[in-house]
């Protein structure tokens, strides 16, 4: 199971998906003149977590006019967060299996010590081989818990990271755009 949550956050979380690199500057360009149409909008919004983002910035000056810079703000916030909100998908379960694997290795264990030694004879007459044999396989589960959790916190810090990352990306695009937008707002509501 973590292995399939890696493999999809991998795909899902690529650079070119989330924030693509010049996808502002097309956006500034695009709305150099005239706001863009809802058909251009969209595609923005289809484009990347980004691209809905400052598609949810553009939509709000077309739609009020009037807007004032704090209530763009505000959009971009709410828009980040939603965005942000998504990109953190299956995040917390595969922080739960980093921390949940090595306590399950370590019940198997227990519970294998525990028929162990529940196995030996009550006189005495046990058979040390046997039992060093049967506490070395009661610890394979602690040695797969681990093996599972390592990788698995290792690619939940990561992923933390590159959702980090991501999210300063976002937020000095809109911080970038709001000036920009603001310039039709004062326009249209001076008309």
């Amino acid at each position: 199971m973590a292995l399939a949550l890696v493999i999809e956050r991998l795909a899902s979380l690529r650079g070119a998906r989330v924030a693509p690199d010049k996808l502002l500057d097309e956006v500034i360009s695009l709305t150099r003149t005239s706001l863009p149409s809802s058909d251009v909008v969209n595609k923005l919004a289809g484009n990347s977590a980004l691209g809905q983002v400052l598609a949810s910035g553009v939509r709000s000056v077309i739609a009020e006019p009037r807007i004032n810079e704090r209530a763009l703000r505000l959009v971009f916030e709410n828009a980040g967060r939603v965005a942000v909100h998504r990109l953190e998908r299956y995040l917390n379960t595969l922080g739960t299996i980093a921390t949940a694997a090595p306590l399950l290795g370590l019940f198997g264990t227990v519970v294998g010590m525990i028929e162990i030694f529940g196995s030996q004879a009550p006189t005495g007459g046990s058979n040390p081989a046997q039992l060093a044999h049967g506490i070395s396989v009661a610890l394979y589960n602690t040695a797969f818990g681990l093996m599972i959790a390592i990788p698995a916190l290792m690619f939940y810090r990561y992923f933390r990271g590159r959702i980090d990352e991501f999210t300063v990306d976002m937020e000095q695009a809109a911080e970038r755009l709001v000036p920009h937008l603001m310039r039709f707002a004062v326009k249209n509501a001076s008309t």
